[in-house]
């Protein structure tokens, strides 16, 4: 049994739900409010979701719990068993949370400002476009970003940019607006395709 720790429309929640349905491990959730954090607190000494306690072991932050699942749960894999694939998939993964996340997360710190500077937000906005771009390129012959079968670049990557094809109603979040306004899937069709494909998967 793996208790997980998670918040509504949480990005970083969905890449370890689809993981744990992935892997059709068998899944408690501890669902936890913004304003009250104590719950995931008082096991992980952190504010953050996603959490997980597996069976005792504790681990944070939605990469690493993808790595600790892939490592003791091995039905099912997320990362390639080929030392190349594998380090592929890894530094996409990492260009992801370091690089891609910097853009978005910029946009909604100028928003918030009193004079937001539009070419500070079209500069990054472009960043996002050409990003969608290399989405696009990367699934040229497969049908998930990495190969012909759901992995952790999927799951990582996918909970942020879905938002090219519209929110949800009920997502207020200002941070998911911003993925929404400024990434449009156009005429991306394999990037689409992607898209439907990864929403029709089960989540945990």
């Amino acid at each position: 049994m793996v208790r997980l720790y998670r918040a509504a429309f949480s990005t970083n929640v969905e890449r370890v739900a689809l993981a744990l349905a992935h892997k059709g491990l068998e899944v408690e959730s501890v669902w936890i409010t913004y304003d009250d954090r104590s719950r995931v607190r008082s096991v992980s000494g952190q504010d953050l979701v996603p959490v997980i306690d597996d069976d005792g072991t504790v681990v944070t932050d939605s990469t690493r719990i993808l790595e600790h699942l892939d490592a003791r749960h091995g039905q099912a894999p997320l990362y390639p068993a080929d030392a190349a694939r594998r380090t592929e998939t890894i530094l996409l993964i990492d260009w992801f949370n370091r690089v891609w996340k910097v853009w978005p997360n910029a946009i909604e710190a100028e928003l918030e400002r009193p004079q937001p500077d539009s070419g500070v937000i079209a500069e990054h906005a472009a960043a996002m476009t050409r990003a969608l771009d290399a989405f696009e390129a990367l699934l040229t012959g497969r049908d998930f970003l990495m190969g012909d079968s759901l992995g952790a670049a999927d799951c990582v990557v996918f909970p942020f940019v879905k938002y090219a094809a519209g929110r949800e109603a009920g997502d207020v979040e200002a941070f998911h607006r911003v993925l929404d306004d400024f990434q449009e899937v156009g005429e991306r069709h394999r990037l689409a395709a992607w898209l439907r494909r990864m929403h029709a998967l089960p989540r945990a």
